[in-house]
């Protein structure tokens, strides 16, 4: 495989080749993986009792100064596999009895990804749990081979979006997107188990100082969709990680304060099918080592 990339919002024209890690995502064409086992992290609709089969992608298209993963985003490590390897990593998956094959930070493998899944009947659904920071066409090349589209919508404001993640066009690429997604699922529909069979689950990270920033994702969820046709999961997980000098704003929590005006926002705005979090639910435990499991 060998290419001119053009497939994410940045369309930086990388030639992306099979085993040359390039582009801004530091990556090869095909996809690299540091991990792959049942993970227990994602909202109860996805975890279930069983697992999420989790596929750990590394390199990243964004560059979040506050990312949890950096040791994987910066396209450290990770085995490279071929089309027919990642197939075979999807099925040895759902054989130990996962819910849902989950491709954990995919968008600048989605060539490969799309190669992987055409043809292939897994009888369970695949979840694209991405950064939000997708190309609307490019998602075109998955319609009707994902089932659960589990994007982030970071950023309403682009001055956010540059100062803390390198993309001062992530509003308009993810809310591009998110549209798509929902295009080709439509409402979400859920199992008699509780379990998400499909649909679209937007989910926001609160940032330190940015209650109105998340109140404006709120909205837009809220107006963009019918009521009741989308989950939305608020997370108030952020955890300051090392490297944070030149951004002070973002050292500190989120307050629990902050956290139950948000989730009262929330439903006020209509959007009861969902998931928040309590501060300080979530720390540095919940990361999971990147060891290569499962490969």
């Amino acid at each position: 495989m060998k290419y001119i990339c053009r497939d994410c919002p940045r369309r930086c024209g990388a030639e992306r080749e099979d085993f040359s890690p390039g582009g801004f995502c530091r990556s090869p064409a095909l996809p690299s993986v540091i991990r792959a086992a049942p993970h227990f992290g994602e909202e109860p609709c996805i975890s279930g009792e069983k697992g999420s089969g989790a596929i750990f992608f590394t390199g990243c298209n964004l560059r979040c100064v506050f990312c949890q993963n950096r040791e994987i985003s910066r396209g450290g490590g990770g085995k490279i596999l071929s089309v027919d390897g990642l197939r075979d990593l999807m099925l040895r998956l759902r054989d130990q009895g996962v819910h849902n094959i989950n491709l954990v930070t995919p968008s600048h493998y989605l060539r490969a990804v799309a190669q992987a899944l055409t043809g292939l009947e897994l009888g369970i659904p695949v979840v694209w749990n991405s950064s939000g920071y997708d190309s609307a066409e490019g998602l075109k090349r998955l319609e009707g081979l994902v089932q659960i589209y589990m994007p982030d919508f970071k950023y309403y404001k682009n001055e956010p979006a540059r100062r803390y993640s390198g993309a001062a066009d992530y509003p308009q690429a993810a809310m591009a997107a998110i549209r798509e997604m929902y295009r080709q699922t439509g409402p979400f529909v859920m199992g008699a188990d509780g379990l998400l069979r499909s649909g679209l689950l937007i989910r926001h990270l609160i940032l330190p100082g940015r209650e109105l920033d998340a109140m404006d994702v709120i909205d837009f969820a809220a107006e963009e969709f019918p009521r009741g046709s989308v989950l939305f999961s608020l997370m108030s997980q952020y955890t300051p990680m090392p490297g944070l000098a030149d951004f002070p704003e973002l050292q500190g929590g989120v307050s629990a304060e902050v956290n139950d005006n948000l989730r009262f926002y929330m439903q006020r705005r209509g959007l009861e099918a969902g998931y928040w979090q309590e501060p300080g639910s979530a720390t540095e435990e919940m990361i999971p080592d990147f060891d290569y499991t499962g490969l």
